[in-house]
C-alpha cells in the first residue's frame, strides 16, 4: 500500500485507487483567502471583510470587539487541514514501521525548515529591504523567490543523492549568505527574531502538533486528551510564582518556541482526526460502489447543512446575535445528525463522522462563547479554537461533497492545485506579483481602485487570480515546495 500525501491519494496492493481532493480543496480555499485578504483595498470595504479586531477605516486593533469574519476562518482552516494531512504523511511513516523516533526526527527538521523559511522571507519582502521600495529591493526579492526552488523542491530521484544534498547546501549557503550582509531599510539588521509570524506558528505546529499524533497514534481519546492539560498551563500561567507560570514563559529558543504558540494544537489535533475518518474512507470505498438516489440527497443535504452553519455563524457572531445564532446552529446540528443516523454507505459514513464530531466542537465553541467577554481571533479565545474547528469539519464535508462526490473538479481544480503548492501561494504576492507589477510600472496604477468599495474588492480578486494562475502553474509542472 502506497500513499501520495501531496495529492491524498492511496493506493491499495489490488492496484485500485481512490483520490480524495477536498483536503486539498480546503487548504487551497484557506491559502487563496489568506492573499485574498491580504490584497484587497483597505479602509472602504464593509467591516466583515477584514479581520472583526482590525474595522474600517482606520484599522487599529481593537481588541474590545467581539466576533468574527471569513477573513478570521483562513488560518485555522489552514492549520485544520495541516492537522488532517497528519495521518497520510506521518500515519505512512508509521503504518511501514519506519519506528516513532525516525518520525520525531522528521516532525524537527520540518520544523527548522519552516522556521528558516519564516525567517528568510521575512527578512526578503521588499519593505524590509528598502524604505521607499526601489529597483534593487524588487530584484533581490526575485532572486530570493527562485531561490526558494532548490531550497524547498524535491529533485527527480534520477538524480544521485549528492546532488541533492549539494543542491540543498547551496542552496541554503547562499540564502544564509544573503541574511548575513545584506543591508536593511530603517537601520534594521539580521535578527534570528524578525521572522512571519504565520509561518513561525505553522513551524511550532509541525513539531508538536506531529509528535502529539506520532505517541497517540491510532489512539484518538489519548489525542484529545492532551488539550485539557494545555488549557490548565494556559489557565493556570496568570498565578504569579507557580510552574505553570514558569511552563508558559519558559523557552530556551525563544525566537522559535513560545508556549503561547501551542494553543493552536486545538485546531490541529481536531483537524487529525478528520484526516483520519478521511483515510478510514480512502481505504474502505470501493470504486464501483453505487449511488443510491437517498445517498444523492443526502449529498445535497450535507452540502448545504455545512455551508448554510458556517455562513450563519459569521453573520449570528459577527454581529453579535448570539441567541438566534445557538438556536439556529442547534437546530441544524440536530436535524442534520438526525438525516445522517441511517449511513447507506462509506461516503455516508464519512459525512456522518465528519458532522457529528465538528457538531461537538462547533457547539463546545458556542458554550465558551460568553467565556474571555466573547469569540475573538485577537487575542484569540477559547471559543475561537472549538468554533474554527468545528466550522472547519463542516468545510470539508462540503469540500468531500462538492469535489470527490459530485466530481467538481472543474470548478474547483483551481483551489486544489493551489491547495498542492500553498507554499508558493503564500509568498507570491509579496515575492512575485507586486515586485514584477513595480518593475514594470503597473503597481502604481493599482490606486485606482482604492476609490470605491467594488473596486477594492476587484483588486484582491484580480491580485489573487495573478497568484492562483502562478501557483498552477507550477503546480501543473510538477515544482512542489515541500518541508
Amino acid at each position: 500500500m502506497t500513499t501520495d500525501v501531496n495529492n491524498t491519494t492511496l493506493t491499495s496492493s489490488s492496484g485500485s485507487g481512490q483520490r480524495a481532493s477536498a483536503l486539498d480543496a480546503l487548504r487551497g480555499y484557506a491559502i487563496l483567502t489568506m492573499v485574498l485578504s491580504g490584497t484587497v483595498a483597505f479602509g472602504i470595504l464593509p467591516g466583515w471583510m477584514y479581520h472583526a479586531q482590525v474595522p474600517p477605516p482606520s484599522h487599529q486593533f481593537t481588541p474590545s470587539v467581539f466576533g468574527i469574519t471569513w477573513v478570521d476562518l483562513v488560518f485555522p482552516f489552514f492549520i485544520f487541514a495541516m492537522g488532517a494531512a497528519f495521518p497520510f504523511s506521518i500515519g505512512k511513516k508509521l503504518n511501514e514501521q519506519r519506528g516513532i523516533l525516525k518520525a520525531v526526527v522528521s516532525a524537527f527538521t520540518r520544523g527548522c525548515q519552516l522556521t528558516f523559511f519564516a525567517i528568510f522571507i521575512q527578512h526578503l519582502y521588499p519593505w524590509t529591504l528598502s524604505n521607499p521600495q526601489n529597483l534593487t529591493a524588487w530584484l533581490t526579492t526575485l532572486f530570493a523567490f527562485a531561490l526558494l526552488f532548490p531550497m524547498f523542491m524535491r529533485l527527480p530521484q534520477k538524480y544521485p543523492k549528492a546532488v541533492h544534498v549539494t543542491v540543498k547546501v547551496a542552496a541554503y549557503g547562499i540564502a544564509t549568505t544573503l541574511l548575513l550582509t545584506l543591508n536593511y531599510a530603517s537601520n534594521r539588521t539580521f535578527s534570528l527574531g524578525f521572522s512571519n509570524i504565520i509561518i513561525l506558528v505553522l513551524a511550532n505546529m509541525a513539531i508538536f502538533g506531529s509528535l502529539a499524533y506520532i505517541f497517540t497514534y491510532k489512539n484518538r481519546l489519548a489525542r484529545l486528551a492532551i488539550l485539557p492539560f494545555v488549557m490548565a498551563i494556559f489557565l493556570g500561567s496568570g498565578t504569579e510564582g507557580s510552574w505553570a507560570q514558569w511552563l508558559y514563559n519558559f523557552s530556551p529558543v525563544p525566537w522559535m518556541y513560545k508556549f503561547y504558540y501551542l494553543k493552536y494544537l486545538f485546531i490541529i489535533i481536531p483537524g487529525s482526526i478528520a484526516g483520519e475518518y478521511l483515510m478510514d474512507w480512502m481505504k474502505t470505498k470501493q470504486p464501483s460502489e453505487s449511488e443510491s438516489p437517498r445517498e444523492k440527497h443526502s449529498a445535497w443535504l450535507m452540502a448545504g447543512f455545512s455551508a448554510g452553519l458556517i455562513l450563519i455563524n459569521l453573520y449570528g457572531l459577527f454581529t453579535r446575535q448570539l441567541v438566534l445564532n445557538l438556536f439556529l446552529t442547534s437546530a441544524m446540528l440536530a436535524a442534520g445528525i438526525y438525516f445522517l443516523r441511517k449511513p447507506l454507505s462509506g461516503n455516508v459514513m464519512l459525512w456522518r463522522k465528519l458532522f457529528t464530531t465538528g457538531a461537538y466542537f462547533l457547539m463546545l465553541g458556542l458554550f465558551f462563547e460568553a467565556y474571555e467577554g466573547g469569540i475573538r481571533k485577537d487575542s484569540s479565545t477559547y471559543s475561537y479554537y472549538f468554533v474554527t474547528s468545528g466550522l472547519a469539519f463542516m468545510a470539508l464535508i462540503f469540500f468531500s461533497v462538492v469535489c470527490d462526490y459530485f466530481k467538481g473538479y472543474r470548478y474547483t481544480r483551481f483551489l486544489i492545485g493551489s491547495g498542492q503548492n500553498p507554499m508558493i501561494a503564500y509568498v507570491g504576492t509579496s515575492m512575485l506579483v507586486m515586485p514584477v507589477l513595480n518593475i514594470t510600472g503597473l503597481a502604481p496604477h493599482l490606486t485606482v481602485f482604492d476609490s470605491d468599495p467594488w473596486l477594492g474588492l476587484l483588486k484582491g480578486l484580480l491580485i489573487t487570480a495573478l497568484v492562483t494562475l502562478i501557483t498552477l502553474f507550477f503546480t501543473r509542472i510538477k515544482w512542489f515546495w515541500r518541508t
